[in-house]
C-alpha cells in the first residue's frame, strides 16, 4: 500500500532512539521527510546519518522539549528549511519513577513538563502549519493510564493526559480537516528497556514472564510495529479515523492474558 507520504515533513519528537527512531524510518522509507527533535546532537545526527545512508531523507533540530522556547524554536527552524509541516509526532517521554509515596509535588510537575506538557507545546506551534495541510497529529501513549504500574503516579497521569488531549483535539481540529490518534504502547522492545531489564535480579526470566504475559504471540512488540501504526495514521490512507486510542500491544491492555497461560 502506499501510504501517500512522499516529502511529508513530520516532525517526531524523540525520534534519535527506540520507537522514535523506528517511527523516523519508517517515514522516510515512505518517502517522508521526519524531522528528528530531540536533546542530544550526537543522537540526532546519528539517526539522520543511519537513514540517509538508507537511501532516503531526514532532518533533526537539537531541543530540550520541557523548555517552552526550544519547542517553538522546532518547529519554527523546520518551517524555516522546508516551508511547512504536514504532521506531528509526539513520542519524547520517560518513566521516571515519581510515586505517590516517595514523589513530591515538584518532582510531579517536573514529570508532566518532561511528559505531558509539550505535547501539547509542540501541536500549538505546529498548528498554524497543521491547519494549511489539513495535517495529521499522533500522540504516542503508554498502557499505564489504563492499567496502572505502581509508583509511577506522575508518568500515569501524563499518559492519561496523552488520552485526553487526542480526544479533546480530535473534536477541536476536525473542522480543520486535522485527523488527531494515539498509538498506546504497552511492553515493547527498546533500548531503553534492555538497560531496564538488566539492572534486575534475573534479567532472562523477567523477561520470559513479562512476554508469557503478552497473549499474541507471547512476544514484545517491537519499534518498527509501532512505527507502521504510526505512519498509517499520518497517512491519507487512514482518512477517517480520528479520536482513537489504538493499542499495538499484541493483546496486553485488552485481552485475558488468562486464557493463553499454559
Amino acid at each position: 500500500m502506499d501510504l501517500q507520504l512522499k516529502d511529508k515533513v513530520i516532525l517526531v519528537t524523540g525520534g534519535a532512539k527506540g520507537i522514535g527512531l523506528g517511527v523516523a524510518e519508517v517515514l522516510a522509507a515512505e518517502g517522508a521527510i521526519p524531522v528528528i527533535v530531540g536533546r542530544n546532537e550526537t543522537d540526532n545526527a546519528k539517526a539522520v546519518q543511519s537513514i540517509e545512508a538508507a537511501g532516503h531523507q531526514a532532518w533533526s533540530v537539537v531541543a530540550e522539549l520541557n523548555r517552552t522556547d526550544d519547542c517553538r524554536r522546532a518547529v519554527t527552524s523546520t518551517v524555516e528549511r522546508f516551508g511547512r509541516v504536514e504532521g506531528l509526532v509526539n513520542n519524547a517521554g520517560i518513566n521516571d519513577g515519581v510515586s505517590l509515596e516517595n514523589g513530591d509535588t515538584e518532582r510531579f510537575l517536573e514529570s508532566l513538563r518532561k511528559n505531558l506538557v509539550h505535547y501539547y507545546e509542540m501541536a500549538r506551534f505546529a498548528l498554524p502549519e497543521l491547519k494549511k495541510a489539513a495535517g495529521a497529529i499522533v500522540n504516542v501513549g503508554s498502557k499505564v493510564a489504563e492499567t496502572g504500574q505502581g509508583g509511577t503516579s506522575a508518568y500515569a497521569a501524563a499518559n492519561g493526559g496523552r488520552n485526553a488531549l487526542t480526544r479533546e483535539w480530535a473534536i477541536e481540529l476536525g473542522k480543520y480537516g486535522i485527523r488527531v490518534n494515539a498509538v498506546i504502547v504497552a511492553e515493547c522492545w527498546t533500548p531503553m528497556y534492555a538497560t531496564w531489564l538488566a539492572t534486575v535480579e534475573d534479567p532472562e526470566g523477567t523477561r520470559k514472564r513479562i512476554e508469557s504475559r503478552i497473549p499474541f504471540g507471547q512476544r514484545m512488540t517491537t519499534a518498527t510495529e509501532i512505527a507502521n501504526m504510526v505512519a498509517f495514521l499520518l497517512s491519507p490512507c487512514s482518512s477517517h479515523t480520528t479520536g482513537q486510542l489504538i493499542h499495538v500491544d499484541g493483546g496486553y491492555v485488552h485481552l485475558d492474558r488468562a486464557c493463553h497461560a499454559e
